[in-house]
């Protein structure tokens, strides 16, 4: 009978910020997978729990996901756990959770401790709509790209930073947030928990000798007319006269409008010739 791939979510800093059903799931698997066993082994030894421990990490996870997930074919219970918080988010997991559900292996989620969300609980920012990216590339084209993305993206955007590198991402990101609020989260749940607010500037002269693992959160723009949706129940006058009173030509203004409603600009011109 064949065992089961769990993916537990562990403390981000208090060890008291565990689930009873994690502790159980960790107690009761035959073998438990971590990024850094020496580290994990700090958790277990606090919850009392000894297991076999596996080394599973970014630089090993093809290597070592087939022959890990043998062993629950064979029968065992494995659990996988990061350094810190939840796997696969920004952490390994994804390739063994997906080659799991190929062998129809079950994968049964722990939820628990997550950065991202303990961050928005305490920045103070809109939280209806937002958008991860987590650490960005140190690939410089494909990190303009993903700084042009944020740029143009509406919603609250949340990424990671490590604190050597968190200088040189607030430097990157002065160029395209403008004068939109930041938050900036560290050490969460630790006895040194911060939270950094104001404009990008602000943020840059605040942060003087950086420590802990960042959050960045960049706080969401105001929506103009809940856009795609609300602008295309106008008429195409009503829409019209949307973008002129926002002062743009006509030209311009068939252009979005085209834009809008996915139809050609000829077509809209064609209705206020």
């Amino acid at each position: 009978m064949k065992g089961k791939l769990y993916v537990v979510a562990t403390p981000i800093g208090n060890l008291d910020d565990i689930t009873l059903r994690a502790i159980n799931v960790l107690k009761n698997v035959d073998i438990i997978i971590a990024e850094d066993t020496r580290h994990s082994l700090k958790l277990l030894n606090h919850l009392e729990i000894s297991k076999p421990l596996i080394s599973y990490h970014r630089h090993n996870e093809e290597e070592k996901s087939d022959s890990i997930l043998e062993k629950i074919e064979n029968g065992k219970n494995i659990a996988l756990i990061s350094d810190a918080g939840t796997p696969v988010i920004s952490d390994p997991g994804e390739i063994i959770v997906k080659k799991a559900l190929e062998r129809n292996i079950e994968v049964i989620p722990i939820p628990g401790a997550c950065a991202i969300i303990t961050a928005l609980m305490g920045a103070g920012v809109k939280t209806k709509k937002f958008s991860f990216y987590g650490f960005l590339s140190i690939n410089k084209k494909i990190r303009n790209k993903e700084l042009e993305e944020i740029q143009k993206n509406n919603n609250t955007i949340i990424l990671y930073e490590a604190p050597h590198k968190i200088l040189n991402t607030l430097k990157d990101l002065g160029k395209y947030v403008g004068e939109r609020n930041i938050v900036l989260a560290r050490e969460l749940t630790k006895l040194h928990e911060e939270f950094i607010r104001g404009n990008i500037k602000e943020i840059q002269e605040k942060v003087n000798n950086p420590k802990g693992e960042y959050v960045i959160i960049i706080d969401g723009t105001e929506e103009k007319i809940e856009e795609e949706n609300d602008l295309n129940n106008l008429s195409l006058e009503e829409h019209y006269e949307y973008y002129e009173k926002q002062g743009l030509e006509k030209k311009e203004i068939i252009k979005k409008i085209a834009k809008d409603r996915g139809v050609s600009k000829n077509e809209i011109y064609q209705k206020f010739i």
